[in-house]
């Protein structure tokens, strides 16, 4: 996650309360500012509706820093920025390969005649505009309620099988930019890396990726509805149009591995 990306915003502020006090068995074991945080926020009886300690290191960073904004925000802890937490490393190839979902040609055609310029796409027909975070006033009607689930079937084939489960992430990191958009964090979303990191760490240690994702995505609806969100967290732009790639007629997402631009049709 989500997760989460899932991925909600993170205000960096200067300093972190002493953690002296946390348990030294779970101190001992971090491996990161996020889990030393965790310890934190659990010794001071934060955290109730937290995963198991074991069960939040599974997680990709931002979705731990997901779990713990609600807890450590009302102690009054403060969180790494986003950006400031590194992609977990992977030993497989990092891009998502346009064949894997959809044609090669079909997607090719899509890009035709299309230049990248800044924050904009421009194709000869029609025009992508970079996706910001959406102001909670702007989204459509029911997008924050039970009924908008994210409702992703589990992977039920062999996972050392790569290219079952590159086809089986692809078609779900599309819809998982499609919900993102839906609840306006299109400035927010995972790199395809990340999210095919997030599969293997959790399926690995036994959690269902798909429930885990559904999980995710009902606390970013949840944090939606009571927390603002600045547009953008950087300025970094993509460098080439090499890097992205047709989700639906609507959405091209680019990727450098680190980082995701979402880009969206103009009406």
């Amino acid at each position: 996650m989500f997760a989460y990306q899932k991925q909600l915003l993170i205000i960096f502020a200067a300093g972190w309360i002493s953690i002296a006090s946390a348990d030294e068995a779970c101190l001992a074991s971090a491996q990161s500012d996020l889990e030393r945080l965790y310890c934190e926020v659990v010794e001071r009886g934060g955290g109730a509706g937290l995963p198991s300690a074991v069960d939040f290191r599974r997680n990709d960073p931002k979705v731990q820093a997901l779990l713990l904004q609600q807890p450590a925000r009302r102690l009054g802890l403060a969180l790494p920025e986003v950006s400031a937490i590194s992609e977990p490393k992977t030993s497989t190839p990092p891009k998502k390969s346009t064949s894997e979902s959809r044609s090669t040609s079909r997607a090719s055609q899509a890009m035709t005649g299309c230049q990248l310029q800044g924050e904009a796409i421009r194709c000869p027909s029609v025009t992508y505009e970079l996706a910001v975070n959406r102001p909670l006033a702007s989204l459509d009607d029911g997008v924050l309620e039970q009924s908008n689930r994210f409702t992703l079937a589990p992977f039920d084939g062999d996972r050392t099988d790569e290219q079952a489960v590159r086809s089986y992430l692809s078609a779900a990191y599309d819809r998982y930019i499609v919900k993102m958009l839906a609840i306006g964090l299109g400035a927010n979303t995972m790199s395809f890396t990340a999210f095919h990191n997030a599969f293997h760490t959790l399926e690995s240690g036994d959690v269902d990726f798909s429930r885990r994702m559904e999980q995710t995505y009902e606390l970013l609806k949840q944090d939606r509805k009571t927390l603002g969100v600045k547009a953008r967290y950087h300025n970094k732009l993509p460098a080439s149009l090499s890097l992205c790639e047709v989700i639906n007629r609507d959405i091209i997402v680019c990727d450098d591995v680190g980082t995701s631009w979402v880009f969206v049709r103009l009406n």
